[in-house]
């Protein structure tokens, strides 16, 4: 579990205003956009994405009294330990509809178990739940189906991400797949009857994000 207090560099005592000045400091020393190098500015990027999920879990009071409480819990210590307890905490989180912070566990998970199908399938459904992160959620559901490519139910998901992106081509050739592997499969014939609706809206993909995470691995 990281340590949002060392990532901010303030003490687990900060004030709500000594918070906010560390991550005003940050953002403006390690932005993205300072960088010009490649690989620096990749570094930066994902510094950037740890010091905002660690602000935006102590700038809250309700969301800082819960991670102090599971700093006191036990830590899991292997990488296979590390990826399943963040795994369950997205769980929780996304009861609590708060899908950022899922997304942030998740991204865990897919960091100590990258081999792992259903981590980077459970965070390409919890991207979709973030609007601005919505683009990424294609990207990790194509990962999932690389380490699994006879999941239909992956791929069926994908088709209804391409479609919640307005991809309809793409979503189709993603459902012909899931339908060659498991025709009768029930996600697939629900994918088949969103496509098959011209007029309908795109659907939201909440649904079968709940399912997929409450299937512990």
């Amino acid at each position: 579990m990281a340590d949002f207090y060392e990532l901010l560099g303030v003490s687990r005592t900060a004030t709500p205003a000594e918070i906010r000045q560390a991550y005003a400091r940050l953002a403006r020393e390690r932005h993205p956009d300072r960088f010009s190098d490649p690989v620096e500015k990749a570094r930066a990027q994902e510094l950037f994405r740890e010091v905002t999920a660690a602000f935006n879990a102590l700038s809250n009071e309700k969301r800082r009294h819960e991670y102090d409480s599971e700093l006191e819990r036990p830590q899991p210590h292997s990488a296979e330990e590390i990826a399943r307890d963040a795994y369950q905490r997205a769980v929780e989180r996304l009861e609590a509809r708060d899908p950022e912070q899922a997304v942030e566990l998740l991204r865990a998970s897919v960091h100590h178990a990258p081999r792992e199908a259903q981590y980077h399938a459970a965070l390409a459904l919890a991207l979709s739940r973030v609007p601005r992160l919505a683009r990424e959620a294609v990207q990790a559901m194509e990962k999932a189906i690389q380490l699994a490519p006879r999941n239909a139910g992956y791929h069926a998901d994908l088709a209804m991400l391409l479609l919640s992106q307005g991809l309809k081509l793409r979503a189709r050739r993603a459902l012909e797949l899931a339908q060659q592997i498991a025709p009768n499969d029930s996600k697939v014939a629900r994918a088949a009857d969103y496509l098959g609706a011209e007029d309908e809206p795109p659907p939201s993909t909440g649904g079968g994000l709940r399912g997929l995470l409450r299937r512990k691995p």
